[in-house]
């Protein structure tokens, strides 16, 4: 391999070099606690909200570097909105989540009309609606939280209480000779279901590397790819043996995985998931070439609304309540794992796995640290020091591939 191609591989994999890193940074310093079944769990539990939000966030900043500051607060009224008609109205709960999801689709087209059609920056817009929702959200809540325990279906399906797994159709036990482990439960059902995972990922991979092939276009190496989807599907099994040792498969990772499989196959296989990466790009040609751009930015912070609704069914149920201070920088760790998983501050590019990436990674650090007992104001500053290297490393990249280009 040619010093060129090193360094190629290391661009392109940056953040995946850096998060294997740091998750082995925090197990060296946790003597392997950070790896313990029951953290792996809590991690994807914990970071649910997170997944989700920097999902729809990504479609903002594509759109050239746009963000949205108004998720949190979105999450904590909705949620508001929810846990009153669940609770206090006793509407169903089918209909509540409706009535939420409606919600937030409601508030993203307000927004999104006013950025769109107006063009009202969106920093400003959702600011607005950043402060306007948190104080409806007190308002509504009289600055109280509204309990949920007594909502054993809403809980189990979203994730929230100690019932919220997969059930085991095996409920058997593994002793493994070699290593001297005893698992006294070990959920079979769920190792399956990861195994199943590992081969639909690894035949649509083959596809579509098939596919590539037949067209003609450029395709990895053989050895790249084998080792790529080789250390994805090892990680895959890693991670659902982890859940296996634990309570099994967490509900909310069904969730998580309908929305990333779902946004992954909108950007990078629709027209409109290439509208996001040609408006960034250059929205002035995009415009020209006949795609409304309107419309684009509206569907952007439209679907914003709705993940925000998404996130709070999530975080209501891991909270057990609605709570006035539900949602708090919510946007910043959205925003963040955008960045730090690849997506350019000017637009234009970054990918879903990419965010998954950053998110991991954030999620990773604030694990490791609350381990090593680290005070969580220098928590704050870690991360954001992370933030601020991705970013220099996109606007530094990009400033050299220009420069190079002229030369």
């Amino acid at each position: 391999m040619t010093k060129d191609k090193i360094i190629e591989f290391i661009k392109k994999y940056t953040m995946v070099i850096v998060l294997l890193l740091v998750f082995g940074f925090f197990a060296w310093r946790t003597h392997g606690t950070i790896a313990a079944p029951m953290n792996i769990t809590s991690l994807v539990a914990q970071n649910a909200y997170v997944f989700i939000l920097a999902v729809g966030m990504l479609l903002c900043i594509l759109t050239g570097g746009n963000i949205d500051l108004s998720v949190g607060s979105v999450v904590c009224f909705t949620g508001a909105v929810g846990a009153i008609l669940l609770v206090n109205k006793g509407v169903s709960m089918p209909l509540v989540v409706i009535i939420m999801l409606v919600t937030g689709i409601l508030i993203g087209a307000f927004q999104g009309f006013w950025i769109a059609y107006v063009r009202i920056p969106p920093f400003i817009v959702t600011l607005a609606g950043m402060l306007a929702f948190r104080g409806l959200s007190n308002v509504l809540l009289d600055g109280k939280g509204i309990p949920l325990a007594e909502q054993a279906t809403f809980m189990k399906i979203f994730g929230g209480g100690n019932t919220c797994y997969v059930p085991d159709f095996f409920n058997m036990g593994i002793y493994i000779p070699s290593m001297n482990i005893i698992i006294k439960h070990f959920n079979l059902t769920c190792f399956l279901i990861g195994i199943v995972a590992v081969l639909i990922f690894l035949a649509l991979e083959i596809r579509s590397r098939l596919v590539k092939k037949k067209k003609g276009y450029e395709t990895d190496k053989l050895w790249a790819f084998i080792l790529k989807n080789g250390i994805i599907a090892a990680a895959i099994i890693w991670v659902f043996w982890k859940f296996s040792c634990d309570k099994g498969l967490p509900n909310v990772l069904i969730i998580l995985m309908v929305v990333i499989l779902f946004y992954g196959y909108l950007t990078g296989n629709t027209t409109i998931g290439r509208s996001f990466y040609a408006v960034g790009g250059n929205e002035k040609a995009t415009k020209l070439s006949g795609i409304n751009t309107n419309k684009v930015y509206f569907i952007a912070y439209t679907n914003m609304g709705l993940l925000s609704a998404v996130a709070a069914l999530v975080t209501m149920a891991r909270l057990s309540s609605a709570q006035p201070t539900a949602g708090n920088q919510y946007e910043m760790d959205a925003i963040g794992s955008c960045f730090i998983g690849g997506a350019s501050a000017y637009g234009g590019i970054g990918t879903v796995p990419g965010v998954i990436i950053g998110a991991i990674l954030m999620g990773v650090i604030n694990m490791g640290m609350q381990l090593m007992s680290v005070d969580q104001n220098m928590c704050k500053v870690v991360k954001g020091g992370v933030l601020l290297a991705a970013v220099i490393f996109d606007v530094v990249s990009k400033r050299r591939g220009k420069f190079i280009a002229k030369n």
